[in-house]
């Protein structure tokens, strides 16, 4: 997908909501990056094969000379 993410909104229940920022603050994860563990987790277990996820750029951008 060359880096790109595909925004969305969602509507979800407020206590699924609360449920997940729970799991996303103990496995200290944004709750975005939670909701798309979950997702693919869920894939997974029936069977739908993805692509690896790309790395996230971490760090400060390198100083061109």
């Amino acid at each position: 997908m060359g880096g790109e993410r595909k925004a969305y909104p969602l509507r979800v229940d407020p206590g699924l909501w609360s449920a997940v920022e729970r799991c996303a603050a103990a496995e200290l994860r944004s709750v975005n990056a939670q909701v798309e563990c979950l997702l693919r987790e869920a894939l997974k277990a029936r069977g739908v094969k993805l692509d690896a996820p790309a790395p996230v750029k971490r760090g400060r951008p390198k100083k061109e000379k």
